[in-house]
């Protein structure tokens, strides 16, 4: 039983699984942060500076000046801000992410076709023709 475990763990498709979650989730904090340093700040200023996050609407009792003094409080609070902030971070993780796999992609087809043989280049001997020639040789050295 533990050699087909170690059969299952060696087989290429689960390594390479374990390699993109690792990578993944290294990726995440780049991302996030892109997200969070560089694209947000240029959505508040293109808003207005408006901070969606901290819009809410209080069902209960009582008056807060921001969503954290709210829960802070234990109010119950309709939070859609923090809803359209992750809506919109969302979208702007999965617009880099496919232009990361575009990017990646054409990467890779460029190397697939570096490895491609030129049309009208000499082909080499097949093996049976090397087979045939390596057998001649030694024949005629007998």
């Amino acid at each position: 039983m533990i050699k087909e475990f170690r059969d299952f763990i060696a087989k290429g498709n689960v390594m390479d699984m374990a390699v993109g979650i690792i990578i993944g989730a290294a990726f995440t904090a780049i991302v996030t942060s892109l997200v969070a340093d560089l694209i947000n700040p240029i959505i508040g200023i293109i808003t207005g500076g408006i901070d969606f996050s901290n819009l809410f609407v209080n069902l209960g009792d009582g008056e807060f000046a921001s969503l954290k003094a709210a829960r802070d409080a234990g109010a119950p609070v309709f939070a859609y801000g923090a809803f359209i902030t992750a809506i919109i971070n969302f979208l702007i993780i999965a617009f880099v992410v496919f232009l990361l796999v575009k990017m990646v992609n054409r990467i890779k087809d460029a190397a697939v076709r570096q490895q491609e043989p030129v049309p009208g280049a000499p082909a080499g001997p097949t093996q049976e023709e090397l087979l045939t020639q390596i057998r001649d040789l030694l024949s005629s050295r007998a």
